[in-house]
């Protein structure tokens, strides 16, 4: 059995969590794993919001096993959890699943450009907590016979598919990243700030968009552009 050797507790904690989240939206879900060198990409699609949220993990050494030099495998989410062992910060590699669709169907690797007008993280978390608000008031405001899902999801479609600012991301990829834990306050001051605990950042390439925090990142692809914009690995 693979077992992954994490840098320290705290990054098998983050780990765990990230895992927690995503099967509070799906007991079922699949997570993909890449990881080369001493950095590994946990991909999930929690289906509520229609978003890819990517988690990086840091490695106490680079990956080997046996021959392999990286690893690239679908799993069950719920199989990976139970494999983090927080206190020795391992996680040991579940059996490979088949992976949903999502999985086959990545953002790029590079060629990601800044994108303006994003604003700081205290406005996005205020957006959110907005967002929530209207939708639970308009709700509520609703009489019997008109909660319907079909009615519930058009007000959820109208307030989640507004974008934030002058920039084309949804304030539904935003909602992703604050429920996923990728918009908390970060404890990590600029001045101390390691190359992976990058800033707040929207990015482009081909037909996706990332939003990047210091803790995770949610990618998006824009709907109606063809096939050369795909990543397919």
């Amino acid at each position: 059995m693979t077992v992954l050797h994490l840098a320290d507790v705290g990054e098998a904690a983050d780990l765990a969590a990230f895992l927690s989240r995503l099967i509070h939206y799906d007991r079922a879900a699949a997570v993909r794993l890449q990881a080369a060198g001493t950095a590994l990409a946990v991909f999930g699609r929690p289906p509520s919001f229609e978003v890819l949220a990517v988690r990086a993990v840091r490695l106490a050494k680079p990956y080997e096993n046996g021959l392999d030099v990286s690893l690239d495998v679908t799993v069950s989410a719920g199989e990976l959890l139970e494999a983090v062992d927080e206190s020795a910060a391992t996680a040991a590699v579940p059996a490979a699943v088949t992976g949903p669709p999502w999985a086959g169907v990545l953002p790029p690797r590079g060629g990601w450009r800044a994108e303006p007008g994003l604003p700081e993280p205290e406005r996005l978390r205020a957006m959110v907590a907005a967002a929530v608000a209207e939708f639970r008031s308009r709700t509520q405001e609703l009489a019997p016979e008109q909660r319907t899902r079909s009615e519930l999801d058009r007000v959820g479609r109208e307030i989640w598919s507004r974008t934030v600012g002058d920039t084309p991301l949804t304030v539904r990829a935003v909602h992703a990243a604050q429920s996923l834990g990728f918009l908390r306050p970060s404890a990590v001051s600029e001045s101390t700030r390691a190359p992976e605990d990058a800033p707040l950042g929207l990015f482009s390439s081909g037909a996706w968009l990332r939003l990047r925090t210091p803790y995770g990142s949610i990618a998006v692809r824009r709907a109606g552009l063809g096939t050369l914009d795909v990543s397919v690995r």
